[in-house]
C-alpha cells in the first residue's frame, strides 16, 4: 500500500498558503522518490485569491478589499477569485504519474473527487459530482459560478471549487471547501459596470453555489469534515497517510518563494 504524506491543518496567509504548496512541489521535484503530500490549511486574514490567468485591473476592487481587511493573492493555478474565509482547504501535490493522479486533468479531477466525495458520504452529505463543463458567456468573475467536470455539487449548486497546475512532471491541486459562505462580501471585492449588474449576477451566483451550513443541517465541524476526507483518500486512493509536518528544506523554500506571493508584481502581473 503506498504511503503519502499528510499535513494537517494550519492557518497562514495567502502569500504563505500558496508558497507551501509551491514549495512542496519544488522540492518533489527534486527529489529522488517523490512522496505525494495531503495537506489541509486555512486562511488568516481571510484572502481573495485570483487565478493565474485572471486581470487584477479589470476584476478586483482593491479599495473595498482594504477597507474590508481582505488580502489579496494570485494563484499559481487557473481558474477564478475565491473568497478563502469560511472554510477548509485542501491541496494535492504528486508526481503526474502516480496512478491515483495520473491521466488528462479531468482525469485527475475525477480521481481526487472520487476521494473527497467518499469522505463527505461518509458525513451523509448528499454530495454528488458535475459532469459538464463551464459556459463561459455565463460565468463572473467568481469561481463558485458553476461547476466544472467532477466539482462536487449538492442539487446543482457549487460546493467545493478546485484548480490545478503541473509543473516539471509534478500536480499540485488545491481546493476550496466551504464550512460558510458570505457572497455578498465576496461581490462586493469584485469589478461590476454597474450596481445593477453586479445584484443580478450576485442572485445567480447564490443559486449556483452553496456551503455546507446551507445545504446539511447537522452542524460539522473542520477536524470531523478533515478527518473523514482522510479516510475517503486512504479508502478510494488505498493509500495510508502519514501525519508529517513541512521539512527544514521545505520551510527555507517557502520562506524564499513567499516575497513572491506578496509582491505586486505576481499579483497584479494581468
Amino acid at each position: 500500500m503506498d504511503l503519502w504524506r499528510y499535513l494537517p491543518y494550519a492557518a497562514a496567509s495567502g502569500a504563505e498558503n500558496m508558497a507551501i504548496d509551491e514549495a512542496l512541489l519544488l522540492t518533489m521535484v527534486q527529489a529522488t522518490d517523490p512522496q505525494p503530500v495531503l495537506r489541509f490549511y486555512g486562511w488568516d486574514p481571510a484572502a481573495l485569491s485570483l487565478g493565474y490567468a485572471q486581470s487584477y485591473e479589470r476584476e478586483v476592487d482593491e479599495r473595498a478589499c482594504q477597507e474590508e481587511g481582505i488580502d489579496i493573492v494570485r494563484r499559481p493555478t487557473g481558474g477564478r477569485a475565491v473568497l478563502h474565509q469560511y472554510e477548509l482547504t485542501y491541496s494535492v501535490i504528486a508526481p503526474e504519474k502516480d496512478p491515483n493522479v495520473s491521466g488528462t486533468v479531468t482525469e485527475s479531477y475525477l480521481k481526487i473527487s472520487k476521494a473527497l466525495l467518499s469522505g463527505f458520504q461518509a458525513l451523509r452529505i448528499p454530495a454528488e459530482m458535475s459532469v459538464g463543463g463551464v459556459a463561459k458567456e455565463t460565468t463572473t468573475a467568481a469561481c463558485f459560478d458553476a461547476p466544472s467536470w467532477y466539482e462536487l455539487v449538492v442539487n446543482g449548486r457549487k460546493l467545493v471549487g478546485s484548480a490545478q497546475m503541473r509543473k516539471e512532471g509534478m500536480l499540485l491541486q488545491h481546493g476550496s471547501i466551504l464550512l460558510h459562505f458570505d457572497a455578498d462580501l465576496l461581490f462586493r471585492l469584485l469589478k461590476f459596470p454597474n450596481a445593477e449588474l453586479r445584484e443580478r449576477l450576485l442572485q445567480r451566483f447564490k443559486r449556483k453555489a452553496c456551503a455546507l451550513d446551507e445545504i446539511w443541517p447537522q452542524p460539522i465541524g473542520r477536524e470531523e469534515l478533515e478527518r473523514e476526507i482522510c479516510r475517503g483518500f486512504c479508502r478510494v486512493m488505498e493509500i495510508d497517510l502519514i501525519q508529517s509536518q513541512l521539512t527544514d528544506t521545505e520551510r527555507y523554500l517557502m520562506q524564499e518563494i513567499r516575497s513572491k506571493y506578496r509582491s505586486d508584481t505576481w499579483n497584479k502581473k494581468r
